[in-house]
């Protein structure tokens, strides 16, 4: 049995990384639930983050590396943008074609390495810890640090889904015909809604390398899954109909659950290589919830009708 402080750490952990892994999810609000598209470059984009700001920071421009990684992810929207806009890629495909080709680019970045260690190199993260030094929130610099980029993150993207173009995007989603006869070019739209998406997804995996102090080649690998998972548990409590702030926020609280599902599954002692069917589980579930509830009426009634003919 655990004591209340390792509990209480447990839940911070998870919650700092589910706030890293929250841009993603954004991300992916943006993209699948705005645009209607199904970003599958999300594993190499969040890579490429991580291997720009790693690079950054240890040339010794840890706060640069924030844009600078924001920067790669939108060169890597756009060309997923341009494959599906302009030379007739399916977007399930040319989202795998840029995933593929992503491993490659990031590590030519790298210099052909696997990994880089940032142990000896500051981050946002030491920066900030440094500065609330002495201080009743010097433990919680990480918890701050994200709390801030994640609220940030949400603010903007929430007053840019109300923007003109903003909305001319969610239109897009939902009728590219339609958009279309309003003389609203689609392909424009798409691309300005894949390059801001794949920012935020590059800004959090430089936020992740950061936390970590290290940089994987694979890190990115099943990245797409959780935040679908993520994405998927905040629409469980905030319905499609609601605000867009609210949806955001449901997304936002759907990544840290998933990742205290995560570090609860770990404390069971489950192997770690059982996290990603964790991860596809979690999906299933969160997409077939609805239809299931929906169809529980019938089946219970189905199930009543057959037990009266027993009795009978």
């Amino acid at each position: 049995m655990m004591s209340i402080d390792k509990w209480l750490a447990l839940g911070q952990t998870a919650a700092e990384l589910g706030l890293v892994n929250a841009l993603t999810v954004l991300s992916l609000f943006l993209s699948y639930s705005m645009l209607n598209v199904c970003d599958l470059s999300t594993d190499g984009c969040f890579t490429l983050g991580a291997a720009v700001g790693a690079l950054v920071a240890i040339a010794g421009f840890p706060w640069l590396s924030l844009p600078a990684a924001m920067l790669a992810g939108v060169v890597s929207g756009f060309v997923t943008a341009t494959l599906q806009t302009r030379m007739g890629v399916q977007s399930l495909l040319a989202g795998i074609v840029v995933k593929t080709a992503l491993y490659s680019v990031n590590m030519a970045l790298t210099g052909n390495k696997a990994t880089l260690s940032m142990n000896k190199v500051p981050t946002v993260f030491s920066m900030a810890k440094t500065a609330l030094k002495d201080t009743p929130l010097a433990g919680q610099s990480t918890l701050i640090v994200m709390l801030v980029i994640v609220a940030l993150a949400a603010w903007f993207l929430c007053a840019f889904l109300k923007t003109k173009l903003g909305l001319a995007i969610r239109a897009t989603g939902s009728n590219a015909d339609m958009v279309r006869s309003s003389s609203i070019n689609p392909t424009f739209t798409t691309t300005v809604g894949l390059c801001v998406s794949n920012a935020f997804t590059a800004l959090s995996g430089c936020l992740m390398a950061q936390q970590q102090k290290n940089f994987e080649i694979n890190m990115g690998s099943g990245m797409v899954t959780v935040a679908l998972a993520s994405l998927l548990i905040g629409g469980v409590f905030v319905a499609k109909h609601r605000p867009v702030p609210l949806r955001a926020l449901g997304a936002v609280l759907g990544a840290i659950l998933f990742r205290i599902v995560y570090a609860l599954a770990l404390r069971f002692n489950m192997p770690a290589f059982m996290l990603k069917a964790v991860s596809s589980v979690i999906v299933v579930l969160a997409i077939s919830g609805p239809y299931l509830r929906s169809q529980l009426p019938l089946i219970l009634r189905r199930w009543k009708y057959s037990r009266e003919g027993r009795d009978a």
